[in-house]
């Protein structure tokens, strides 16, 4: 079957889409779980240790608070509370905390740092695997062992008002609640007015057990302005007086009760200095936790440092304190000065309790738990803690039993920690078996495009691609049938845990055919490329073409980047390496136009003899290898027998000083936006703009850019698209000034107009109808197969309306960054790619990496960090998921999606070659994939690496989006390619 190489190529990422999600299923695994109990089963506590004599403490401790009360700050970082802005916003809290009956730690919460895993990890205590970040969009049922679930089963009231995700994780857990959208960030006002209004009402009543207040605002300030904004100081004292009421109201009620209730101010992760969380800095893991009640008592004078601790202990801890099990899957640790003013029984008996429940989730998960260090110092604790209960009770003296006690604390909470420490190293179990499948299908895509290469670029830019031989041959059913014995003996083995293995056999099946089809496709591919070369090697001697400085540069910079992934450095500072190409990328076409203009080097590497200098005897292949060199004939320069036509007088000054502008707007980009972690935290212009003293020049900026993107894309628009474009523009700055981030001329006030709704909708109009207008250009060019000019039109005017999103969707500081971009692509275009008529595999690359390289000049990073979730939600008042997820990855993608675009635009419009935008797709699909496919054995290799989760995990999601986008490109490439070869 004959195929075309875009057609062909675009198939292929396809089925490498699926091999990378197979991929991620095994790789984020289920974190580890304790399996022996049923969901109505509930295991007796322990008894009291005892030696010689039985002890009668068989039950449960009594609780230790009447009431529990969590107010949990979004967003709240530690310093919030215990730096310089707690004791100027948050007074009574300091007083609290410096004076007051309370404790204070600093919780670290681990990687990734988002809501709905560091709620799991705060109610359950367990590690929540790090592919949460991805269900934290829709967070199912969580159907583990938490504190909620038991404080229900045991009969407690609870009451909660807030994030919404409390909700869908426990549903029908609450007698009572309210919940609220945690992903309409624009929204910090009404999210927490929410949670406040119900506070009187319900601190009234009696008849709860447990209070939980979600409060949204200060993360949703963090999203939009960052945490130096102004707002942050009126959140954290508007969070300080809830907490003052809160505090009062349980005091007043101790004083009827004379039982002491406990509240606690908590958060869920922290925010970076951009703004946002996910990622593994110090300002998104160190969050506050402070408990206060006045069972803790404090002397005068002192002084208590906040402790370090893990975000995990507060299971255990609450649990404690309503007198309930701890959960079975929790790795954390009691928080000893809760319980350090009990009787020295009681304290031994809450250690005692902890650690049980710790080794036996050891037990459950390590096979060799009998030689963990853990494990054996939970022995000789259990052993003398038996023996200090025949002294108890044999009413020895109180001295000796105070210090022989006081020992065994200490053993108990080293016990503790050894055993948290161990189960967090083993926090984890991958699914090698799909990783293992995911890979080979990966890697078999692979090999099938770098075999199809001469083919997929020869001139005719086609394949003959055998769908029917492999799948009857003798090969292929070897292979399925082997495949088949290992999947059976896999899913059948003692322990195994799969994801293949749980799903049906027809869908098993299908994996296991698809990979015997691929290997049968790859080894039909190498016999005919051997067999080529057979062919090649018995031809007479021929001139062949030599790779130009380009190529070389292109090859060695697309290998270099990809072993540079296998550093952990390198990939927290993968826009250095994308820098460092493309500025060498600049060098490079310097030298090139340099020596056109001066030298006249009309045998540059590219260009190759033409047909009828073709030697009898070349094989195919060599025709095809010849006529790579040809696939792009420009228009602008067709006419002469010269390879590269030589611009005389301004324009030839212009071309000199094209690769050296180019430069330098990559340069100003540079000192925009500081990413990545060694120098984020160093002062850019992005942030002396955003800051609210510079608000004018913002505007200013602002409005000169949205001039700028207006001058240079509307030169190619139709006269109706130019109009909406100039409209789009004004409702994008409107849009900027209603929500406060720029300023009207008329309007010194700062007063905000409205939320932005209505001016975002505004532009939404305007998007769609150039992209109407473009796709309509587009079906008729399909009808009128001589219309090549619609065509040219609709492209355009698709990558306008794209412009236009980006514009509106972007923060107005980075509003540089688009009209640079495009600046770039003009100077490209116009003054070196068609004077020096590069081939199609050479300009694909060139977008490609110019593409990501404005990836980072955006801002971004691979930390989870850096991604605007802000942007989802321009015009939306509120949470859609689908077009929030879209415009969040669009805002996120933009510069490899606006590159890619603006490939398709000049190959259309810049060549007549039919086969150009084959070739580009096909290029396009092999230059993502190569990296794609390097990266998953690399952090396969790299899987017990200290940075897995914090830095390569990561990374491992961007690859898989970036995939995801590669393909819709692919898609896209096809589709224009069928309609350029009918015109």
């Amino acid at each position: 079957m004959r195929l075309g190489s875009g057609a062909f190529a675009a198939c292929c990422v396809v089925i490498e889409v699926l091999g990378v999600a197979l991929f991620l299923r095994g790789f984020f695994p289920a974190p580890i779980c304790f399996s022996s109990r049923t969901e109505n089963e509930a295991e007796p506590p322990a008894p009291e240790p005892s030696s010689g004599a039985s002890s009668n403490w068989t039950k449960l401790p009594p609780p230790l608070f009447s009431k529990i009360v969590i107010v949990l700050i979004d967003g709240l970082r530690d310093d919030f509370v215990f730096g310089s802005k707690g004791v100027k916003f948050m007074p009574y809290t300091t007083y609290l905390v410096e004076k007051g009956p309370s404790h204070s730690f600093v919780a670290e919460a681990k990687p990734p740092t988002v809501t709905m895993p560091r709620i799991k990890a705060l109610m359950t205590g367990s590690l929540p695997g790090f592919i949460d970040v991805v269900r934290n969009l829709n967070s199912p049922t969580l159907l583990e062992d938490s504190v909620i679930s038991r404080a229900r089963a045991a009969g407690k009231r609870i009451v909660f008002y807030g994030d919404e995700t409390w909700v869908k994780l426990f549903p029908k857990h609450f007698v009572e609640y309210d919940g609220t959208t945690s992903f309409f960030v624009s929204d910090y006002t009404e999210v927490d007015d929410n949670v406040t209004r119900h506070l009187d009402k319900v601190l009234k009543r009696r008849d709860w057990d447990m209070l939980i207040l979600h409060y949204l605002g200060l993360d949703h300030i963090g999203h939009i302005s960052g945490p130096s904004s102004p707002l942050i100081g009126h959140k954290l004292s508007e969070m300080d007086g809830v907490l003052m009421k809160v505090h009062t109201s349980l005091l007043s009620e101790e004083r009827e009760t004379l039982v002491p209730n406990l509240l606690v101010l908590c958060a869920d992760h922290g925010m970076a200095e951009t703004g946002g969380h996910g990622a593994s800095s110090p300002e998104e893991v160190n969050t506050p936790l402070v408990l206060i009640s006045s069972a803790f008592g404090r002397k005068h004078g002192d002084i208590r440092h906040p402790k370090r601790v893990q975000q995990t202990d507060l299971a255990a801890t609450l649990s404690i304190g309503l007198g309930l099990p701890i959960p079975e899957n929790s790795v954390g640790s009691l928080l000893f000065p809760v319980v350090e003013g009990k009787p020295m029984r009681e304290q031994l008996r809450f250690l005692h309790l902890n650690t049980v429940q710790l080794s036996k989730l050891l037990q459950e998960n390590v096979p060799s738990y009998k030689k963990d260090p853990g494990f054996e110092q939970f022995k000789v604790s259990e052993r003398l803690h038996g023996n200090w209960i025949r002294l108890y009770l044999e009413e020895s003296s109180s001295e000796v039993l105070f210090n022989l006690g006081s020992k065994l604390r200490r053993q108990y909470l080293d016990a503790l920690r050894t055993l948290s420490l161990s189960l967090s190293r083993q926090m984890a179990q991958y699914d090698v078996y799909s990783m293992v499948v995911g890979t080979v299908v990966v890697l078999e895509v692979l090999t099938l495009l770098l075999l199809s290469v001469p083919q997929a670029l020869s001139s005719k830019a086609e394949l003959d691609v055998p769908l029917l031989s492999p799948v009857f041959s003798l090969l292929f059913y070897l292979v399925l049938l082997v495949l088949s014995a290992l999947h059976v003996i896999v899913c059948t083995s003692a322990g195994s845990r799969c994801y293949l293995c749980s799903l049906s056999w027809p869908a098993a099946g299908g994996v296991m055919v698809l990979i015997s089809t691929l290997l049968c496709a790859v080894t039909s591919a190498l016999a005919k490329t051997l067999a080529r070369g057979k062919l090649l090697s018995q031809t007479p001697a021929h001139p062949i073409s030599r790779w130009s400085e380009l190529d070389l540069l292109i090859l060695l910079g697309t290998v270099g980047h990809v072993l540079s992934l296998g550093a952990s450095s390198f990939v927290e500072e993968e826009h250095q390496t994308w820098y460092f190409l493309i500025n060498t990328l600049c060098l490079a076409l310097c030298h090139e136009v340099y020596r056109s203009c001066f030298l006249g080097d009309d045998c540059g590497p590219q260009h190759c003899l033409h047909a009828e200098e073709e030697p009898e005897g070349a094989t195919p292949a060599l025709q095809a290898k010849r006529a790579d060199c040809n696939v792009l004939e420009l228009d602008a320069v067709s006419k002469g027998p010269s390879s590269v036509e030589v611009p005389r007088g301004c324009e030839r000054w212009m071309v000199l000083a094209s690769p050296w502008l180019v430069l330098t707007c990559c340069r100003l980009l540079r000192s925009l936006n500081q990413t990545g972690v060694q120098w984020a935290h160093r002062p850019d212009l992005g942030h002396w703009l955003t800051s609210s003293d510079h608000k004018a020049e913002l505007s200013v900026l602002a409005a000169l850019s949205l001039i700028m993107i207006f001058v240079l894309v509307q030169r190619r628009c139709s006269p109706a698209s130019k109009v909406a474009m100039a409209f789009g523009l004004l409702g994008v700055y409107c849009y900027r000034a209603a929500i406060g981030n720029v300023l009207f001329p008329w309007q010194q006030d700062n007063k905000d107009i409205s939320k932005g709704i209505t001016e975002a909708r505004f532009v939404y109009v305007f998007v769609l109808g150039i992209l109407f207008t473009g796709t309509k250009d587009l079906l008729k060019s399909q009808v009128i197969t001589t219309d090549s000019a619609a065509r040219t039109l609709g492209l355009w005017e698709v990558y306008s309306g794209l412009v236009l999103l980006a514009a509106l969707l972007f923060r107005p500081h980075n509003l540089p960054v688009l009209v640079l971009s495009l600046l770039v692509q003009a100077i490209l275009t116009t003054f070196i790619w068609r004077p020096l008529r590069h081939d199609a595999a050479e300009i694909t690359v060139m977008h490609y990496w110019f593409g990501q390289a404005f990836f980072y000049f955006q801002g971004n990073s691979n930390s989870i960090t850096t991604v605007d979730i802000s942007a989802g939600f321009v015009g939306l008042d509120t949470y859609m998921e689908i077009p929030a997820v879209f415009l969040t990855a669009f805002a996120t993608y933009a510069g490899p999606v606006l590159w890619a675009s603006h490939l398709v635009n000049f190959l259309s419009s810049e060549t007549n070659s039919s086969s150009a935008l084959s070739h580009a797709c096909f290029c396009y699909a092999l230059v993502c994939s190569f990296p794609v496919s390097a990266y998953i054995i690399l952090v396969t290799s790299l899987r017990y690496h200290l940075f897995i989760w914090s830095v390569f995990s990561p990374k491992l999601l961007y690859e898989g989006m970036h995939l995801l986008v590669t393909a819709a490109v692919c898609v896209f490439f096809t589709a224009m390619d069928r309609t350029n070869t009918k015109s």
